[in-house]
């Protein structure tokens, strides 16, 4: 099972980005999404690529999930 996390976009360089959740950091490709970023946007990350842009609420609800659902800190 796969799953694709929120990340927060820090820094866009052309196609790719730099996003990051707790501390972790990667780079991701943009080209599957059709919207342009910007830096504080949230981005559902799956296999190296953001498939979509979040609202940072719906993000940060959605983290909140993902910590009580695992028991950790993403925040």
């Amino acid at each position: 099972m796969c799953l694709a996390v929120p990340m927060e976009v820090v820094k866009i360089d052309g196609k790719t980005a730099e996003v990051q959740i707790a501390g972790t950091y990667q780079n991701v490709r943009l080209d599957v999404l059709p919207e342009t970023l910007e830096v504080g946007d949230f981005v559902i990350v799956h296999a190296g690529f953001a498939l979509t842009r979040l609202d940072r609420e719906e993000a940060i609800a959605t983290l909140k999930l993902f910590e009580e659902g695992l028991n950790i800190a993403l925040t």
